[in-house]
């Protein structure tokens, strides 16, 4: 039998998908656990990924007319109870603040005292208290459309966490519209969907599939819901980003009228859509490989790394001022419309354990020089998209004239390696058989990384929704917008079908 290959994270992808992210969420230094029970803190490597998330997403925002603002992390419980639906949604999910102090008690212990006279929600997500303040702002069709965005934190009390994907408070934009017109507020909610797969593939490298949700999957409250659904490297769904047409169902609640071009009062048609921290979550399992993060340079926390070799004492000097002129030469240069970001790794330590170090991180090119290649005017590079042990040699103003064009190469090679796996695990399935044979593990008690998306025809029956998914934990990720209409029977009912839907295991 042959040796197991030497990987920096164990264990592998197809010994423990699950313990593997979260080995490589720590190794690439992104994220560890908090002392409060399902949060984290997120670290500067990780945290840097999600201000280029927010860097890109406010402009391409702000091209489409969202202006941002901020609204209280507190909600009025009597805001919740407005809007049934929405309430019966989010109840068991709500952390809820009733008292106002601390006071020391007779065993010098804190306890809460000064109850409030109505208890308020930590947001679990913001419809209602921006419902009431757009309420306020709206009066006249002239003001409207109103295009808000916020960034913000959130609160939903998780039972089972993960790193990212799942925690108790995470981090977010929630984008919130109010229009005149039916019309213009299921074209924001489409447009929206479009910007956010724009950005999943462009800046993720991470293709996705657009459709609705079935009404089993919707946003509570909301008349339709529309995602992104990616692929992850174990096969599973992830949702990544979402888009609700909320009709009047919330203007109703929270009041939000105006007059129209005839003096007629008339309720206003809203949207929401938002997109979270659990995007890294999503470029973790895409990309990444048995020794650690793969970062797709658009969005990674920087570009290059510069590791000196200083073998002797007498070279430092020459050197590193050879390495500091290089990078000053390479973060001159501009991707992707932002300067080339560039770490020089001058810490003290062993070569071999800062290069693991750095791919571990995900870091998209690594440079290793010394006295050599600083002779033949040269640097040792190394791309992340590629195996660790192929270097290649490349004179110093090559490097500098077409590094931006590997970079761009590193991206193009993540998205197309992406939509290979996915496009490889999709799968046309006619009969319930079938979709079983295609879930069920081959391992019970370990199952390995199998199934991916299967798409068949369904009628829209709800209880058949339902059993698969107690049955198998399979679900409707979507019905597909860009899918072309194709007669069939639903493999549950034998029911008349117009087109396909995704089911998938989902995150």
């Amino acid at each position: 039998m042959a040796d197991k290959p030497m990987t920096a994270i164990s264990p592998t992808r197809a010994e423990d998908y699950p313990e593997w992210y979260q080995q490589v969420v720590r190794a690439g230094d992104l994220a560890e656990l908090s002392p409060v029970r399902g949060c984290m803190v997120i670290k500067p490597w990780g945290y840097s990924l999600w201000e280029n998330i927010q860097r890109v997403l406010n402009g391409m925002f702000k091209a489409t007319g969202h202006r941002n603002a901020y609204f209280p992390l507190f909600i009025p419980l009597s805001f919740l109870e407005k809007e049934a639906a929405h309430v019966e949604g989010f109840a068991k999910e709500c952390a809820v603040v009733t008292h106002h102090r601390l006071e020391l008690n007779a065993e010098r212990k804190l306890v809460p005292a000064g109850e409030l006279e109505e208890p308020l929600v930590v947001r679990p997500t913001s419809e209602t208290i921006i419902g009431a303040m757009f309420a306020k702002w709206i009066q006249s069709y002239r003001d409207l459309p109103l295009l808000i965005n916020q960034w913000a934190n959130i609160v939903r009390w998780e039972m089972r966490t993960r790193l990212f994907l799942r925690t108790t408070e995470f981090l977010w934009q929630e984008g919130h519209t109010a229009h005149a017109t039916e019309a213009e507020a299921r074209e924001e909610t489409e447009r929206m969907l479009k910007v956010y797969a724009e950005f999943a593939e462009q800046y993720m490298a991470m293709p996705v599939i657009m459709g609705e949700k079935t009404a089993a999957e919707r946003f509570p409250g909301a008349v339709a819901t529309y995602s992104i659904e990616a692929m992850m490297q174990d096969r599973k769904a992830l949702q990544a980003g979402t888009s609700h047409f909320l009709g009047q169902n919330f203007s109703r609640a929270s009041e939000i009228k105006f007059l129209d071009a005839a003096g007629k009062e008339q309720f206003a048609w809203t949207t929401s859509w938002g997109v979270s921290t659990r995007l890294i979550g999503g470029m973790v399992m895409a990309h990444s490989d048995d020794d650690g993060l793969i970062l797709p340079p658009r969005l990674a926390s920087a570009h290059v790394v510069i590791l000196p070799i200083l073998h002797k004492e007498a070279v430092r000097t020459e050197v590193l001022g050879y390495c500091d002129r290089l990078a000053a030469e390479l973060r001159a240069l501009n991707y992707c419309g932002q300067p080339v970001t560039v770490e020089l790794d001058t810490r003290e330590g062993r070569g071999g354990e800062k290069v693991w170090n750095w791919i571990k991180k995900g870091i998209p090119i690594r440079l290793e020089i010394g006295p050599r290649d600083i002779a033949a005017d040269s640097v040792s590079m190394t791309r992340r998209d590629r195996p660790h042990k192929e270097r290649v040699n490349v004179p110093r103003a090559e490097l500098v004239r077409t590094l931006v064009s590997k970079l761009e190469e590193i991206q193009q090679s993540l998205l197309e390696r992406a939509r290979t796996h996915r496009d490889q695990n999709m799968r046309r399935i006619d009969s319930k058989e079938e979709l079983v044979r295609f879930f069920t593990p081959q391992n019970a008690e370990k199952p390995e990384i199998h199934g991916g998306f299967a798409l068949c025809h369904w009628a829209g029956d709800a209880a058949a929704e339902a059993q698969v998914a107690k049955d198998m934990g399979v679900t409707i990720r979507c019905i597909p917008l860009e899918s072309e209409a194709e007669p069939g029977r639903c493999i549950f009912t034998d029911q008349p079908s117009t087109r396909r839907v995704v089911f998938a295991k989902a995150y």
